[in-house]
């Protein structure tokens, strides 16, 4: 999980560096699309099975949200700080939890509903300068829009990962979301395609690289470890997207990014562990 979550901030860094120096987020979008298609596509031939898997309609859907989501959290990696864009992916149980209760028919645990309530005095927490003020520290509220819509969107797509996991193999439910992204992508770029230095097209590629380490360190992670222990090291992708933010885009957090930070986390962690405390 250390891995994956220093895979995915060094992900969201790369996405921010390209950024800076002209790439639009389309084609950022397109590069790591790419990528994975032909690192997926090489693991399901090196599997000998079919590419196309059982259930279409609900692969391609799993295709799409996760591209709408991912347009989103690139979007907000792009325009926000680095910290304070990963913090707001980690939103992302509220709406696993309310997604489940509509659609799975799912009850809220206590936990879960701790999880929430931390979870939304966090988001305010952090929009509150922006809300209350014109500070330096204020994030831009169209932004946090976005980075919020694609923890959505993220939450859409786990919940259908969910259901095809039960009759779909894991590099298969992968490979549809590059194989819907990368068309997409490439078509709402046409008109502002910006063609990349070698360092710039070197960075692209590694989105894609590190993305897919990311992946393989969470996929492990879960095989090897409990779900809820090994998603609880997840968060120390926080602390590397923030000191990458210090170290490399001189991006400092303010204090109120501190407090909401601290406040999602410890919703999302009393949502993993809550439920065993109970039954101790």
């Amino acid at each position: 999980m250390l891995l994956s979550a220093l895979g995915f901030a060094l992900m969201s860094a790369s996405v921010k560096y390209v950024s800076i120096y002209g790439i639009p987020v389309f084609e950022i979008v397109a590069a790591r699309a790419i990528v994975s298609l032909a690192i997926s596509y090489a693991d399901i031939k090196r599997k000998k099975i079919s590419v196309w898997g059982n259930n279409k309609p609900l692969l391609a859907l799993r295709g799409v949200l996760g591209t709408i989501g991912l347009m989103c959290v690139y979007y907000s990696v792009t325009t926000l700080p680095l910290a304070e864009a990963t913090i707001l992916q980690y939103v992302h149980p509220v709406f696993t939890a309310l997604l489940g209760l509509l659609f799975l028919k799912e009850r809220i645990q206590l936990s879960t509903l701790v999880c929430i309530i931390l979870s939304l005095l966090g988001l305010f927490a952090m929009v509150h300068p922006s809300i209350a003020t014109d500070a330096i520290n204020s994030l831009p509220m169209f932004s946090v829009g976005i980075a919020l819509a694609g923890a959505l969107f993220s939450s859409l797509a786990y919940v259908v990962v969910r259901k095809l996991s039960q009759t779909e193999d894991s590099s298969v439910i992968i490979f549809y979301f590059p194989l819907i992204a990368t068309p997409v992508s490439v078509f709402l770029m046409k008109d502002s395609f910006v063609m990349p230095d070698f360092s710039l097209a070197i960075t692209l590629v590694f989105v894609g690289i590190f993305t897919q380490v990311g992946q393989y360190g969470l996929t492990k992670a879960m095989q090897t470890q409990a779900a809820g222990k090994a998603s609880a090291y997840s968060y120390v992708q926080i602390l590397f997207s923030a000191l990458l933010g210090v170290i490399v885009f001189n991006e400092v957090p303010s204090l109120w990014t501190y407090i909401g930070g601290s406040l999602i986390v410890a919703g999302a962690l009393f949502n993993v562990f809550g439920h065993r405390l109970k039954r101790g």
